[in-house]
């Protein structure tokens, strides 16, 4: 996922310099060139060693380094990095970056990085919240730094509060939406479903699907790290939430219907990948049912089609792909979909397929417009949410160009 892309990871004296070893490691597993760049302060809580062997590079610490592989370091490295990320960083060394000082290996390299510049503040409670250190953050934000909000709960120094080191995955995630894609979907808002609904028969049983929501999860994903602002209308799913997206919880398909209803206007990408409930039962009792015999007759009642509402409502310029599962037929019951939807693309796939399905982490998927038919070979169900954007791209340039 990042291969080719170089990374800095500078690290500073705190506590929580050994959250950094593990972030490295999750990096190189993803094929990204690491360089650590240490203060001296920092190599009293973890030893360069550590990340040399992590990251097979010379963990850097002393700006006048004669042994180092480039002639002026400091230089060389800032213009080969796609991202640096300062963490922890203490209250010292944001301060020094704030005001441009350039006194060690560390603020002279991140100084003259002209690349996306990250910060992840970790220190005492109290030192965190003092005026003078939310002013200088607030000024590294000014000058187009990120920073990274700390986490809450206890702290080295026993305290509890807020000043906490986030996880590595939760850094690896800010560093993966910087550069893991090309940003070709920037400035889209792109509205996501997925997941089951949950149809109420009392209070405490429900009708349902196998659906774990991998597939749609794995779309609204992309579709962030390809710089989309996203929006995923969600039922219950084990699935961790996507980061930097934002999540709406639903049960219902009602609940769904209404939750993208009240925001498909403002949306130029709508992909429909849950697994809407088609009817609900058209009673559902306020106490439990007891069981009074052999059977029980459930009626039901066709739930509210999301897909149609958007097909007859779609607006100028706006983009809807849907998804479909079958058992049979599939080509020519998805095509029929399509159409009678008003879909600009719509994902086939066969539950019976080795690889595609329910809780399955691949899928086998054919992308279907109205000239097309792309089937796509067993993958990873985010090398699949990739494959169909590229092809959503190509078709929504086309038609912004007027040959589609």
């Amino acid at each position: 996922m990042l291969k080719g892309k170089t990374v800095i990871l500078g690290v500073t004296g705190s506590i929580a310099a050994y959250k950094i070893a593990n972030l490295a490691s999750m990096l190189v597993k993803l094929h990204c060139d690491v360089h650590v760049i240490m203060t001296r302060n920092a190599m009293n809580f973890i030893h360069p060693i550590t990340f040399e062997t992590l990251t097979n590079n010379r963990c850097l610490v002393d700006t006048f380094d004669r042994n180092f592989q480039y002639n002026v370091e400091h230089v060389a490295l800032a213009k080969k990095a796609d991202l640096v990320l300062v963490a922890p960083a203490t209250a010292n060394v944001i301060a020094k970056l704030t005001y441009g000082l350039a006194d060690d290996m560390l603020t002279t390299t991140v100084l003259a990085c002209t690349c996306k510049k990250i910060v992840a503040p970790a220190m005492n409670t109290r030192m965190y919240q003092n005026k003078i250190v939310q002013d200088n953050l607030r000024k590294l934000e000014m000058n187009d730094f990120e920073v990274i909000a700390p986490a809450t709960g206890m702290l080295a120094c026993q305290d509890v509060g807020e000043g906490k080191l986030p996880d590595a995955e939760v850094l690896l995630d800010y560093v993966l939406k910087e550069i893991a894609h090309e940003k070709d979907m920037e400035g889209m808002n792109v509205l996501v479903t997925a997941g089951p609904t949950q149809e109420a028969v009392d209070p405490v049983r429900y009708i349902t699907n196998h659906s774990t929501g991998k597939m749609g999860y794995a779309v609204a994903r992309a579709c962030m790290l390809r710089g989309a602002k996203v929006t995923l209308v969600t039922g219950q799913t084990s699935v961790g939430k996507p980061p930097f997206v934002e999540v709406i919880q639903i049960e219902s398909a009602r609940e769904m219907f209404e939750a993208v209803c009240s925001r498909y206007e403002q949306q130029q990408l709508i992909i429909k990948a849950a697994a809407v409930a088609d009817y609900r039962p058209q009673f559902v009792s306020e106490e439990k049912v007891k069981k009074s015999g052999e059977k029980l007759v459930l009626e039901l009642e066709r739930t509210d089609d999301i897909l149609k509402f958007l097909g007859e409502h779609k607006k100028r310029g706006q983009f809807l792909c849907g998804f479909s599962m079958e058992t049979e037929n599939m080509l020519e019951n998805s095509r029929g979909k399509l159409h009678k939807k008003n879909l600009d693309m719509i994902i086939a796939n066969n539950l019976k397929e080795d690889g595609a399905g329910f809780g399955t982490d691949t899928n086998v998927v054919t992308i279907i417009t109205e000239k097309k038919e792309i089937p796509l070979s067993i993958m990873s169900k985010e090398d699949a949410a990739n494959c169909i954007l590229d092809e959503i791209m190509v078709e929504i340039r086309g038609k912004q160009n007027g040959y589609c």
